[in-house]
């Protein structure tokens, strides 16, 4: 049985991490839950991401940015990077309309092996450490491979309606944290990597 883990960014996962980028580009994939990773990747300033994400987890929570954990998802076997997902630990107003505290993702070639569900398991044992309740997320409609996400560990659907901002439809799902991680245990905590 494949083991999971999180990783905190490191300036030694640089390739990796450019990789991980390059392969969403190279299948025309939208690139979620990576704190931003996309735009250094452009500007080729890795080492300013990692500065970012380090200062991202204890900004002061305003209008324009929160607090925010960015994790690789890494699958123990190879080492390699097989996701990411990116936890607002305070939401503003804005992201509690749109976004919510959770964005992830999986790499194309890694995508329709359950693997998304585990990232959200180990991201909801996340929210749990920063004491939040109840976690909010959000899809485009179009999307059904992450919503379906969300319900695999528990979301439950509490509103669906057009963005104005965003021009999309999107699905807003709400997780009772300690409740799914109850619940889900036993599905999900075997692949996952004890901490050494």
């Amino acid at each position: 049985m494949e083991k999971f883990y999180f990783e905190e960014p490191s300036i030694e996962r640089k390739e990796d991490a450019f990789n991980y980028i390059n392969e969403f580009r190279e299948y025309g994939s939208n690139i979620n839950g990576s704190g931003g990773l996309d735009r250094y990747v452009e500007s080729k300033d890795y080492e300013g991401w990692i500065k970012k994400v380090k200062e991202d987890k204890n900004i002061l929570s305003n209008e324009k940015k929160v607090p925010a954990c960015t994790y690789f998802f890494v699958r123990e076997s190879d080492n390699r990077i097989i996701g990411m997902i990116n936890i607002r630990t305070t939401l503003n107003e804005r992201l509690k309309r749109h976004g919510g505290h959770i964005g992830y993702s999986i790499r194309p070639t890694e995508r329709k092996k359950g693997y998304n569900k585990i990232n959200l398991y180990l991201g909801l044992q996340v929210c749990d450490s920063y004491n939040i309740s109840n976690v909010l997320m959000d899809a485009d409609i179009n999307n059904p491979a992450s919503w379906k996400t969300m319900e695999a560990l528990g979301g439950k659907r509490i509103k669906e309606y057009y963005d104005e901002e965003y021009l999309e439809t999107v699905v807003k799902y709400e997780i009772d944290v300690k409740k799914s991680l109850e619940e889900y245990k036993e599905v999900y905590k075997p692949y996952i990597r004890k901490l050494k």
